[in-house]
């Protein structure tokens, strides 16, 4: 069986004045504070929350390939 590709994300803005569905997508994807980082598996699912939040969160460490 094979390892599951993650994916780490880390919020570089506030969520602080945004529509509550993107301070909503932020806690999906487990972060709420500035600088924190989540190690999410990486699913066409997580990579859709990321794409619509991509404003407020950088992906640090993405798999290559």
């Amino acid at each position: 069986m094979a390892a599951k590709k993650t994916i780490v994300v880390e919020q570089i803005r506030s969520a602080a004045r945004r529509p509550a569905k993107q301070t909503q997508t932020l806690i999906g994807l487990g972060l709420n504070k500035l600088h924190r980082r989540a190690t999410l598996e990486d699913t066409p699912a997580v990579r859709g929350m990321i794409n619509s939040i991509g404003h407020l969160v950088r992906v640090v460490d993405a798999p290559k390939g």
